[in-house]
């Protein structure tokens, strides 16, 4: 293997193949990034033997090869070379060693063999469709927050991916939740979705898709079977396996009677109840919510540090109630909901709400009460 190539370019694809890599396993090859240079390019792929990723870097091959090397010292290397250097890189294949100059900086690092790195990409993956990655991008960002971090119940801990609607599937539905709150999205169903098995998306291959699709105007072109996602995007190629659970029937847990309705502002509802939940002390205290008369007011009360009280104008003129819910998942939904308004659906105090931006919005969030 002999190449040269770009010190940015190079760092840009190692990266997110870096981030995927486990520093702590007991195999040896798991912390390896692999290098296969061919053609014009330069391939990188990390895996956890869960996820893998591979990115594209333009190179000058003189050489073409195959080989790993340690991820973490071959990212620290390039990361302290000087902005907008030139790295080559050149192995022989007798020795297990990798040559690496740049500059007046020459580095050798240990290498391990190409074919005993592993593959996880195997398997036909029959689903295709595309989805603009800004619309995937909303999709994990109204949900993500929801996962579950519970083992135990593994099979809450990833998105939940589905197609919805009448005859079948003219949404592509997103559903997390960890028991306490609930947050379901739909979107356009693709053509090559109809049909798609339902899936859960591991919460670390959320994470990673989520960086990967952040500001990018591209499409993403997404296929995937029952047990494996694959995602194409800007040179990058994601693939994940996927939970192998059955996500529970979340429609069981979104009330359909929740007759008493409040709209209010939604900035002023977000920083009121930022600021009363700051004498709880803890996040998990409850903030308490008393509808009526076209107020709302929000209240803690904290035996330790004392009493927060806020008032608002809001849209209400149902009977007085009082209800409880954990400031911390309060402020989680209020932050992803997004739209000026936020309308609540409320039926008794130890019912779960409702809260959207209005009536048929494509996000539902689901809060659980807490006694108070």
């Amino acid at each position: 293997m002999k190449l040269t190539l770009d010190r940015a370019a190079l760092l840009k694809a190692l990266e997110p193949a870096v981030r995927v890599i486990e520093r702590r396993n007991t195999i040896p090859i798991l912390a390896n990034v692999r290098l296969v240079a061919a053609g014009e390019s330069l391939a990188l792929t990390g895996t956890d033997l869960d996820i893998e990723l591979r990115s594209l870097c333009p190179a000058e091959v003189e050489k073409p090869g195959a080989l790993t090397v340690p991820a973490a010292r071959l990212h620290d290397i390039v990361r302290k070379l000087n902005d907008g250097s030139q790295i080559s890189l050149e192995a022989s294949e007798t020795q297990a060693k990798i040559v690496l100059k740049s500059g007046r900086s020459r580095f050798e690092i240990h290498t391990l063999p190409e074919s005993d790195f592993p593959d996880i990409t195997s398997g036909e993956l029959p689903h295709s469709f595309t989805l603009p990655a800004a619309t995937l991008a909303t999709i994990i960002a109204a949900t993500q927050f929801a996962i579950s971090t519970e083992e135990t119940r593994y099979y809450l801990n990833g998105i939940h991916l589905h197609q919805t609607g009448p005859e079948g599937g003219s949404h592509l539905t997103a559903v997390a939740t960890d028991g306490h709150r609930l947050a379901r999205i739909h979107a356009d169903l693709p053509a090559g979705a109809i049909g798609m098995p339902p899936i859960i998306i591991p919460r670390k291959a959320v994470a990673e898709i989520a960086r990967l699709v952040d500001k990018s105007k591209a499409e993403v072109a997404i296929a995937l079977s029952a047990t494996k996602i694959r995602l194409d995007l800007d040179g990058f190629t994601f693939t994940s396996k996927l939970i192998d659970g059955t996500f529970p029937d979340y429609q069981r847990v979104i009330p359909s009677g929740n007759d008493k309705r409040a709209t209010l502002d939604a900035k002023d509802l977000a920083n009121a109840a930022e600021r009363v939940a700051t004498i709880s002390g803890e996040r998990g205290r409850a903030v308490k919510l008393s509808l009526g008369d076209g107020k709302l007011v929000l209240a803690v009360s904290n035996p330790d540090a004392g009493e927060a009280r806020e008032e608002l104008d809001c849209d209400y003129d149902g009977p007085p109630i009082e209800i409880g819910f954990n400031a911390r998942y309060l402020g989680d939904i209020l932050a992803v909901l997004g739209g000026d308004t936020v309308l609540m659906k409320l039926a008794d105090p130890g019912a779960p709400a409702i809260l959207q931006t209005r009536e048929g919005a494509e996000l539902l969030t689901v809060l659980m009460p807490m006694r108070v």
